[in-house]
């Protein structure tokens, strides 16, 4: 059975960041989970990262990807290059079915296990089998609103939810800078 889950959403504006996703992991035609955790913070709560994908490999790339963070001292770039290329050419690792969008104040990126390192043209990015919804409405919303980076996201996972049916609205977020 394929484990089918995930919407992860960024959203940049106004010098304020939003990573969202739902909480649904569904195995074949199964709800498992209604509250999974999908958006973490990383290397000292200055990097959110998100994933779509199995969640023991997402585990997995989150400690090689910290790891990577300390050894370039926080430099999202230069440590989404190094996972993305033993990503993609350890023989382990590259077997690992997973994406993640890593952020932090400054930058967004997109990875994937075949050495993609994306920086998206926009000021969003999206993951996962409501991506495709939740992008199309975040970019609406950036567009056509002055809602804040977090209202974006959270009303964009919102809309993917009602439309994916592996997309639910148990939402979490985590936003940069960090509140208090």
């Amino acid at each position: 059975m394929k484990i089918r889950s995930t919407t992860v959403l960024a959203v940049r504006r106004d010098g304020k960041l939003a990573m969202a996703a739902d909480g649904q992991v569904t195995l074949g035609e199964q709800v498992i989970k209604q509250q999974a955790r999908k958006v973490r913070r990383l290397y000292h709560d200055q990097v959110i990262v998100g994933f779509a994908g199995a969640a023991a490999d997402a585990f997995a790339l989150f400690d090689k990807f910290e790891g990577y963070l300390e050894q370039q001292g926080g430099n999202l770039q230069r440590a989404a290059v190094a996972l993305a290329r033993e990503w993609r050419t350890d023989r382990v690792l590259r077997r690992l079915e997973a994406m993640l969008i890593v952020a932090d104040e400054q930058q967004m990126l997109l990875l994937s296990g075949t050495g993609d390192v994306i920086e998206p043209d926009e000021d969003v990015v999206a993951i996962g089998s409501g991506g495709f919804a939740a992008l199309a409405a975040a970019k609406a919303l950036l567009a056509y609103s002055d809602l804040t980076a977090e209202e974006i996201a959270q009303e964009a996972l919102q809309i993917a939810a009602s439309i994916c049916i592996y997309t639910n609205n148990q939402i979490t977020m985590e936003k940069l800078p960090k509140e208090g």
